[in-house]
């Protein structure tokens, strides 16, 4: 009869501590205009964000790195325990929610004065006492009647949630930064070969010239020119060797692995195969869909939870012992018939001086909660900008590169044409030395406009908040 009393008294408290006092969490109005400053090539409502990181990046050298770092990563290693480790907690305050229930066995033996002194010949008095006891019941489970445990177990719930879209920004990042790494170590190896090419042919020149300089046909000035550019290269040619090995470190560091060889960059940039045209879509529906920005909304989803629990601390809180079971003097006895005991304690406490603590404790979830929405709005505007900057570089890229491999093909014809030039004697070496000269500065130029086109379709997808596996 007890136990039927206790479990409907636990159902109607349950049912009555519904409600929190935490205000409606309400997503800020977007601090950023309705369009990019710049529109996209690919114009629509859809995102590349709703394109799978597979998709873009097409290479299947690339797709093969990524996958690595996905697989070994450490900190997205991290992230993902970190989301273990709150959802755990957020476990841990959601069982507040609910009666803990406990069985206890306890054994007293002692004395007392006041105990009955029995007087058997033969046998010594005692004035022992023992006490047996076995109890199923809760111990001090606090009725929620102002939500203080729910708000609690709401916050953890959008803290663990927060957590879950930061992992995901993690993997968003992983997969721009791996890009970018390969992308880096690519455009080292164009360099490097663009490097050995000019000092390859410096030193053919450099040859023509010293032959020429033996015969008396020209001035040590021209031979020492020529010596000049040819060391030149070779530094630069060493110069390459070392970055190109840096590259191989950074990437392996990003992966978290080493990387086999037939995953390593083949071709250079040229060869790289990555979607161009990303679609924008609008910034109402990309920017809201970020991981971070996500994960910025459950912070101040959090926070209002927080003034809900700080709230219900002005109130009476009620809380419940309760237990039932067999109590007797004697162990052997313990389980005989008519030993039952039961206890109900209820107990309301009361805050009528706390110091000014509870005030205080509002105040400070009310001034975490402002925290979370320039948060918010920061996480927004952020990413409005990244998108922008992409867009920027997007807008124009093309025709960067393109004038720049014009360029290089125009050095080319130059370079050939001294040569001929020179080989008629019609001009001198320094002719033919200004044009290698120009060819290479063009060519390292058009290495780094054609890194930039990759590097910016790789940082766009990302900042279009794309890569990010599922939101579960």
């Amino acid at each position: 009869m007890f136990v039927r009393n206790l479990t409907l008294t636990l159902l109607a408290a349950t049912a009555l501590s519904a409600c929190t006092l935490a205000p409606k969490t309400e997503r800020p109005a977007l601090p950023v205009a309705d369009a990019w400053p710049i529109a996209a090539a690919n114009t629509g409502t859809a995102s590349a964000a709703d394109l799978g990181w597979r998709e873009v990046f097409i290479d299947p050298r690339l797709q093969g790195v990524i996958d690595l770092a996905l697989a070994n990563n450490r900190d997205l290693r991290i992230a993902v325990l970190n989301i273990e480790q709150s959802r755990a907690q957020y476990r841990i305050q959601r069982s507040a929610l609910v009666p803990a229930v406990e069985v206890n066995a306890n054994a007293t033996r002692g004395q007392s004065s006041s105990a009955q002194v029995v007087s058997i010949p033969g046998i010594a008095t005692s004035r022992s006492v023992e006490v047996y006891t076995a109890n199923l019941g809760i111990a001090s489970w606090e009725v929620d009647l102002f939500g203080r445990i729910r708000s609690l177990s709401n916050a953890a719930l959008q803290n663990y949630l927060a957590t879950q879209e930061t992992s995901r920004s993690v993997q968003v990042s992983l997969i721009a930064q791996t890009a970018g790494a390969w992308l880096n170590l690519a455009a080292d190896q164009d360099l490097l070969a663009v490097s050995q090419e000019t000092l390859r042919t410096r030193q053919e020149t450099t040859t023509l010239i010293r032959r020429r300089f033996e015969a008396g046909a020209i001035s040590q000035l021209e031979l020492s020119q020529a010596l000049t550019l040819v060391e030149a290269a070779r530094s630069d040619v060493a110069t390459a060797l070392a970055l190109v090995e840096q590259d191989k470190n950074a990437l392996r560091l990003v992966v978290g692995a080493d990387v086999p060889n037939d995953l390593l960059p083949a071709g250079g940039l040229v060869t790289a195969q990555i979607l161009r045209d990303l679609p924008a879509g609008l910034p109402s529906e990309v920017l809201t869909r970020r991981p971070d920005v996500l994960a910025a909304e459950h912070q101040l989803a959090a926070s209002n939870a927080s003034i809900g629990a700080a709230r219900a601390a002005f109130f009476p809180s009620i809380s419940l012992t309760a237990s039932t079971g067999v109590a007797s003097n004697s162990l052997g006895n313990l389980f005989d018939s008519g030993n039952g005991a039961w206890t109900f304690q209820p107990r309301i406490s009361l805050p009528i001086f706390s110091g000014g603590a509870n005030i205080a404790n509002l105040d400070a979830a009310k001034a975490g909660r402002d925290i979370a929405v320039a948060n918010y709005e920061r996480a927004v505007q952020t990413a409005f900008r990244e998108v922008s900057d992409g867009l920027a570089v997007q807008s124009t890229i093309a025709e960067r590169v393109g004038s720049q491999e014009r360029l290089v093909a125009a050095s080319n014809d130059t370079v050939r044409l001294s040569q001929a030039r020179y080989g008629a004697g019609i001009d001198s070496s320094l002719a033919v030395l200004d044009a290698q000269r120009t060819l290479y500065a063009s060519q390292k130029t058009l290495i780094v406009a054609r890194l930039a086109r990759e590097t910016n379709l790789a940082t766009l997808y990302k900042a279009l908040g794309g890569g990010a596996p599922p939101a579960r």
